[in-house]
């Protein structure tokens, strides 16, 4: 039995953010570390923080987990029984 769209949205979202915050660190420099703090800001701020190159990485890191999670449930179902 398929799930729904209902709880297959919420479902994948939640992969995406659980993603996200582990790639978010991932190719970080800080300003202290390039040595080119800016004046004002928080030395430990990053430099470029490259955003949307992380967030199509999320994208596509969750579309794999969430896929193999439909495949399990597809195969197994809810209760494994």
């Amino acid at each position: 039995m398929p799930i729904s769209v209902s709880l297959a949205v919420p479902l994948f979202l939640t992969i995406w953010f659980i993603a996200l915050f582990a790639i978010l660190p991932i190719g970080i420099r800080s300003q202290r570390e390039s040595g080119g703090y800016v004046e004002g800001t928080d030395p430990g701020a990053p430099v470029h923080p490259q955003l949307l190159k992380k967030a199509v990485l999320t994208t596509l890191v969750s579309a794999v987990i969430f896929g193999v999670l439909m495949l399990v449930l597809h195969f197994y179902g809810w209760g494994g029984a």
